[in-house]
């Protein structure tokens, strides 16, 4: 299906299909030696790309923009009638626009200019969603996000709650050795329940032999005893660094729950080490089924309150934070990055297309000639989604043809945020 064209009945029928399943092997292949890769180039996190690729990269920024043409609003006292006047704004000459700082603004609209500029908005977006795209390729970046330093250590959670998810675990770490670590300097890799086992003492060069080696071990480990992450962070964290100390360090946790010690203390210890050195926490959880009767945790947590808890222990280790579940994912910080910056775009390109900016009609689209659509109800809501509790409304917009794809969000709560995240998900599985 070519870019843009969809409709949002496949975008249900590619959501009911899709399972983690659909990502993971059988037994038998498991068994199978790597199919190693190598990647391309330099992958970076979405809030180190954006610092390139972003609106404010790209001098895109709106008020950036009209601030030549805008004027701060005068007030003068005239001694000849005796009181302070304001200045007036002709209206077929300026209109009034809110700053970002709250203030208002004169403008002298410039309409060629703000045409030129809705184009350049709409390549952005295209932009950003061609990155969300990148995100998905791959089955280690739905699970691990993108591995972007040079040293790499994995901590994989093998505690015995995790039995009837041994084979998403062992599959989750399969396609991280084939896709994401070929070419990196080194790595190893630590598995823990309540005893912690590490791969190597130190981390290892990233060869295929190493890479081999380290499945093989991989598969004879069990899901055993409780879920000891602090020790495993301590075993990792404390690594006694080599002379390469200038390269970059990534430690990528998957986990599926809360360790079974304080929240608190797990926190205050690794943001302790983590802004000591050069070193970046990843945290990758996994949420299955919730089976508390089969194997109660020490530290019950709902998923919401798991998800946060290890959300603020990435954040603490400089790293970033990737939810999935069995359907798919849940959360992503690369991804909600670019989702903010989207929500910028959109919001910058209703304040050019609104009344407010340009008396008198919209700004039209910038390829209206090439959009049929676009000559009849330009914009008008393919369709309305709406969030349980909730009197917030979320409207997507979404224009059919090739060079334009505008979405519309009216909304800035945590909630919506997720449903954003989850269309553009679907929107995505449907091309």
């Amino acid at each position: 299906m070519r870019p843009g064209n969809f409709h949002f009945s496949q975008v249900s029928t590619g959501l009911d299909s899709l399972t983690l399943s659909d990502f993971s092997p059988v037994s038998s292949a498991l068994s199978a030696p790597l199919c190693i890769q190598t990647t391309g180039p330099v992958p970076s996190s979405s809030s180190e790309w954006l610092k390139t690729h972003g609106l404010k990269a790209q001098k895109l920024d709106l008020y950036q923009l009209l601030a030549r043409n805008a004027y701060s609003p005068q007030e003068m006292f005239v001694p000849v009638l005796g009181k302070t006047v304001s200045s007036t704004v002709h209206e077929r000459v300026m209109v009034q626009l809110e700053w970002h700082d709250g203030t208002v603004k004169n403008l002298h609209v410039d309409l060629p200019s703000l045409q030129k500029y809705q184009k350049r908005l709409m390549g952005a977006v295209h932009l950003f969603e061609r990155r969300v795209q990148w995100l998905n390729r791959t089955g280690s970046q739905q699970i691990w996000g993108t591995v972007c330093e040079q040293r790499v250590q994995v901590l994989l959670d093998m505690s015995g709650m995790n039995v009837h998810y041994q084979l998403h675990i062992q599959h989750a770490i399969r396609i991280l050795l084939q896709e994401q670590l070929a070419d990196k300097h080194s790595f190893n890799v630590i598995v823990f329940g309540s005893d912690v086992k590490s791969w190597q003492e130190k981390m290892v060069p990233s060869t295929h032999e190493n890479l081999q080696a380290v499945w093989l071990w991989i598969q004879a480990v069990e899901c055993v005893g409780g879920r000891n992450t602090l020790a495993a962070l301590r075993c990792a964290l404390e690594e006694e660094e080599q002379e390469e100390s200038s390269l970059t360090r990534g430690v990528y946790l998957l986990t599926t729950g809360m360790p079974d010690q304080h929240m608190v203390s797990v926190t205050a210890y690794v943001s302790e080490r983590c802004s000591a050195s050069n070193l970046n926490l990843h945290v990758c959880l996994f949420t299955g089924e919730e089976d508390t009767a089969r194997c109660p945790p020490p530290r019950y947590a709902t998923r919401t309150e798991t998800a946060r808890a290890l959300s603020g222990l990435a954040h603490a280790g400089n790293g970033r934070f990737l939810w999935m579940t069995e359907t798919g994912i849940v959360e992503s910080d690369d991804i909600s990055a670019l989702i903010g910056e989207m929500e910028t775009a959109v919001n910058y390109f209703q304040k050019v297309s609104s009344e407010q900016c340009v008396p008198g009609a919209f700004l039209t689209c910038p390829v209206r000639d090439l959009c049929p659509q676009c000559l009849n109800n330009s914009w008008e809501p393919e369709e309305k989604f709406e969030t349980p509790a909730r009197s917030d409304q979320f409207l997507m917009f979404r224009k059919v043809h090739p060079g334009l794809c505008v979405l519309k969000m009216f909304h800035r709560s945590s909630e919506l945020r997720h449903h954003l995240f989850s269309q553009v998900q679907l929107l995505l599985k449907s091309q």
